[in-house]
């Protein structure tokens, strides 16, 4: 079993460190982003910093002029560390460390200890240990020594200094039988998809930027009792409930990771077997915070995110949640998706609608038939109501007539 250790909190002031490397970017916008993560992380930003480059440097990040800058700012803000918007290579983390002697992040390491935090189940985490050593292996030359002046805080949730301070080949042994421990997970998550599969029931998955209100969204539809907040991954471990539509069908909706720019290459492997949760689905809900500026970007980050989980031929409903913050409705498209349509899932507005479309879209997958059922095969119908939409039934001299949609795997059962 998977054991996380806590460390002792403590309040960290830090300066964000980005490199613009063309005109017109999103680098101001993706420190924005960085700040919000800080902060779910407990971290206090001071100060920010963007130097514009044709290429991040390869050594030290930032050039050598920006390093002294940085030093400066470190000790006129009373910052305690500093945190680069893209995942740093270990020549640049220990070039940094030493140059600036003081504690060096990235957002790799902020989105896994936020992950170490808010993971509650045994499967994540497992996860997220095991994404953690393997960022951490690479990078563990001094690592330890920098923790240990500065205490806890940042990076040292989940496996934490005491696990870090162990040699590379204990930590290679840990993340080995991590491994094992994930296939068995992914033994049993497999298990359970197949077992969905044979129930004949539609899965709906429901997928999105971080904070879109995914959560929010499957309360409003199911009462899952998800935790709902404003803030970057609040729900980490994914929840399937089910949902009755308009017409009696019965459907699971799966609530999944959410995504963001940058997602760690190493948290896409150990959260695979969770993320690919829309893989399998029968529909995907894309949903998407339309009161967010940047929503454009975040859409096409999780068409990126989705393409690299091989998530494809899906049909997908997009979203534009949050509508109940707009003054004036603007004109929003997603020119992926097979539908769009505009929700606010705090207040409920437009979900009556959503589940029409589903019905309509999942009807379309089926097969319509008309048949008289004898008395005595009764049965069939029970199975059309649980698994497919009962459009019209009448009792005549021969038995009970029938209209309605089925699932392709049900048709044969009728006969």
């Amino acid at each position: 079993m998977s054991e996380v250790f806590e460390n002792n909190e403590m309040e960290e002031r830090v300066i964000l460190v980005g490199v613009s490397s063309q005109l017109d970017d999103y680098t101001q916008e993706s420190l924005n982003e960085l700040e919000e993560l800080v902060d779910t992380a407990g971290a206090v930003t001071v100060g920010k910093v963007i130097q514009n480059r044709e290429q991040i440097h390869p050594g030290t990040y930032v050039g050598t002029g920006k390093i002294d800058e940085i030093k400066e700012l470190l000790e006129s803000l009373d910052a305690t560390g500093i945190v680069c918007d893209d995942e740093l290579s270990p020549a640049q983390l220990n070039n940094l460390r030493r140059l600036l002697d003081t504690k060096v992040m990235d957002r790799t390491l902020i989105i896994l200890d936020i992950f170490a935090k808010r993971a509650s189940t045994s499967e994540g985490k497992i996860q997220v240990e095991l994404a953690q050593l393997k960022y951490r292996v690479a990078r563990l030359t001094g690592f330890g020594v920098s923790m240990s002046r500065l205490g806890g805080g940042i990076g040292t949730r989940g496996p934490g200094e005491k696990k870090l301070e162990m040699d590379r080949r204990l930590i290679k042994d840990r993340i080995s039988q991590l491994n094992k421990e994930l296939k068995e997970v992914k033994r049993h998550r497999e298990i359970t998809r197949s077992q969905r599969s044979k129930s004949h029931i539609p899965v709906v998955a429901i997928v999105g930027y971080t904070n879109a209100g995914k959560s929010t969204l499957l309360n409003q539809l199911t009462d899952a009792g998800v935790l709902e907040e404003d803030q970057l991954f609040a729900t980490l471990d994914p929840t399937t409930r089910n949902l009755e539509l308009p017409s009696g069908q019965e459907i699971l909706l799966t609530d999944t990771v959410g995504f963001i720019k940058k997602l760690p290459h190493h948290l896409i492997q150990a959260f695979r077997s969770t993320l690919e949760e829309a893989k399998y689905a029968d529909l995907v809900l894309h949903v998407v915070d339309a009161s967010n500026p940047q929503m454009d970007l975040q859409m096409h980050t999780v068409y990126e995110t989705l393409s690299e989980l091989e998530v494809k031929d899906k049909t997908v409903i997009t979203l534009f949640n949050k509508v109940d913050r707009l003054d004036v409705k603007p004109v929003l498209k997603d020119l992926k998706a097979d539908k769009t349509l505009y929700i606010s899932a705090k207040t409920g507005d437009g979900l009556d609608n959503l589940k029409e479309v589903m019905e309509q879209i999942l009807r379309e997958h089926n097969i319509y038939i008309e048949r008289i059922f004898p008395y005595d095969k009764a049965g069939s119908i029970q199975l059309i109501r649980k698994y497919g939409q009962l459009i019209e039934e009448s009792y005549v001299e021969d038995g009970i007539a029938v209209k309605a949609y089925v699932p392709h795997s049900i048709y044969g059962r009728l006969d």
